[in-house]
């Protein structure tokens, strides 16, 4: 099992704390995770659990107790005759701790 990094040991600067998070994600299933006080967030392909850890942190001042990510591959789809692909994304399902909450209809 690896050594769970702590708060401290990971360096994200205030600039790049804005960058990690790019947008909630508000579909019917993520919705749902909110009865299991879990947001789920649209992060870079590049971010770590460990980063987008210490940002949700430092951004929304709650408690995180865990962090999984899924990379979801672009569909093929097709516009006008043409085909095109959909851009691939990754999200963050984080889990806050018992009575954190986060808002994500309303803005930081």
């Amino acid at each position: 099992m690896t050594k769970r990094l702590s708060v401290k040991d990971v360096r994200v600067g205030e600039g790049r704390k804005f960058d990690l998070i790019l947008a909630p994600v508000i579909t019917e299933k993520s919705t749902q995770g909110s009865e299991h006080n879990q947001v789920t967030f649209r992060v870079p392909m590049t971010a770590t659990k460990p980063e987008i850890r210490v940002a949700v942190e430092k951004l929304f001042n709650v408690k995180v107790l865990a962090v999984n990510t899924l990379r979801q591959a672009g569909k093929i789809k097709r516009f006008r005759g043409q085909l095109g692909k959909r851009i691939n994304t990754k999200k963050a399902i984080v889990t806050l701790a018992e009575g954190d909450s986060i808002d994500v209809t309303s803005g930081l």
